[in-house]
Order: C-alpha cells, then sequence, then structure tokens
C-alpha cells in the first residue's frame, strides 16, 4: 500500500471511531439559549472554532508585526 494513504486513512479511521463512540447527544446551555447535539459534533464544532480564533490571532499579530 502506498505510504502516502496510509496516514490519511489512519486518520479517517479514528476520526470514525471517536464519531461513533461519542454519540450521546448533550444538552448546552449558554445565557438564555439551550441546544441539544451530539457530543462528538459539539468537540468538532469547538474544535472549529478555537482553530478560526488561533488563524485570526496569528494573522493579527503577524500583520501588526509586519506594519510595526
Amino acid at each position: 500500500m502506498n505510504n502516502k494513504l496510509v496516514l490519511p486513512l489512519t486518520l479517517a479511521a479514528l476520526a470514525v471511531l471517536f464519531i461513533i463512540q461519542n454519540v450521546t447527544v448533550v444538552e448546552i446551555k449558554f445565557l438564555f439559549w439551550s441546544l441539544q447535539m451530539s457530543r462528538s459534533l459539539f468537540m468538532i464544532l469547538l474544535l472549529a472554532i478555537g482553530m478560526a480564533i488561533g488563524w485570526f490571532l496569528h494573522a493579527h499579530f503577524q500583520h501588526k508585526k509586519e506594519n510595526g
């Protein structure tokens, strides 16, 4: 098997296992809102939000560094 294919397939298998093991529905309460979703979807959403915040902060500080 191609070595470049092993890592993506392994990561995909781990992601599928993560989703299968975390299908429990949890309730998220924030201020006046209440939302129910699967635990795995909630964790993936938090990861995406964290990555977006990190990307924006990196771009902000990079721009600030270049412009003095």
